[in-house]
């Protein structure tokens, strides 16, 4: 592990630099969900971060790690609205600015809590691929200074920090179930996991639609797939064709990735509600979605599941707790 592009040594400095400007979120026993298992499953509770999602570690350690001259040049980065919003929380803490572009798929409660934060926001195209190309039009353009969602080592190193405090709540954890879109949290957390703690797995979790590490991972490359529409809105875009850092740590260090329907997504939402009284987005709620499939063959426990995400569309977050299997493709009819 020493070779990959940031090791459990970085992410042990990440954490040091971050301390007291993210919180260490609760580690909790889910009783529902340990009766159901016949193991322990302890659930981190990420989404009570003050931005709602695990992305202000990155994007904190990120903004640290820059000069006082590239903090006042301003930040920028493509988003599909959790980063957006972290890089703009974070920015403003350091007296600097955030421009954040997102695609038209990107919800607006989310595009709403970005600017809320004082940010720019620019709506590009169709895709983060294309509001990536806008990025690069204002890094060239206007030196804007990059702060990439996941493929960016300071970035993967401070969403590591989760990690870190999953194996000191439940030191002898076996499996933990991670969210996977670009990597830089998957990417961060097994290297983290897997540096204290090398016989656990970590399982990357994402959604059927449009799954682009998952088929990435598949070809032995960075590829390029359609983004569509998903309840686990968090977890779509591409890895970036010149990807550097996570697409060789997720290939190195996951040991297993599962893909998810968004019927199972729903399901995942609704247990979240009803049995932890936690309100989460479809990304955040992967792994108990993960759990209840039982996609995962024998369970090796104990499990940590991590819930990521709390920045849902309420009016979404009704319509799924309601009973709707796919309130995506019902909003679009």
């Amino acid at each position: 592990m020493s070779n990959l592009p940031v090791t459990v040594a970085d992410i042990e400095q990440a954490a040091r630099r971050i301390k007291g400007r993210v919180l260490n979120t609760p580690f909790v026993l889910s009783a529902s969900l340990c009766e159901r298992f016949g193991v322990p499953v302890g659930l981190k509770l990420e989404h009570h971060q003050a931005t709602g999602s695990f992305k202000l570690r990155g994007a904190t350690n990120a903004v640290l790690s820059l000069t006082s001259e590239e903090r006042a040049r301003g930040v920028v980065a493509a988003s599909t609205g959790n980063h957006g919003r972290a890089l703009a929380h974070a920015a403003k803490a350091e007296g600097s600015v955030a421009t954040i572009c997102v695609s038209k798929l990107v919800p607006n409660n989310k595009v709403s809590d970005i600017r809320r934060l004082g940010a720019n926001v620019l709506i590009v195209g169709k895709s983060q691929d294309e509001a990536q190309l806008e990025v690069d039009r204002l890094v060239a353009e206007e030196g804007l200074v990059m702060v990439p969602p996941f493929d960016n080592r300071t970035v993967v190193a401070g969403q590591g920090t989760l990690g870190l405090e999953i194996v000191e709540a439940m030191p002898d954890v076996a499996t933990v179930f991670v969210p996977l879109s670009g990597g830089g949290l998957a990417a961060g957390v097994a290297a983290a996991v897997k540096g204290r703690s090398p016989k656990t797995r970590v399982i990357g979790l994402t959604m059927e639609r449009g799954a682009a590490m998952k088929a990435s991972l598949n070809a032995g490359r960075p590829v390029q797939v359609e983004e569509v529409a998903s309840l686990a809105d968090s977890l779509g875009g591409g890895i970036g064709l010149d990807n550097a850092v996570t697409f060789e740590m997720c290939r190195a260090l996951l040991d297993d990735v599962i893909l998810l329907s968004e019927a199972e997504i729903a399901a995942g939402i609704r247990h979240a509600y009803s049995q932890e009284r936690e309100v989460i987005e479809g990304a955040g709620a992967v792994g108990i979605a993960a759990l209840l499939s039982r996609r995962f063959g024998r369970l090796e426990g104990p499990v940590a599941v991590i819930l990521s995400g709390r920045n849902v569309d309420m009016d979404l977050h009704r319509r799924v707790i309601n009973g709707g299997v796919d309130p995506l493709a019902e909003t679009a009819a």
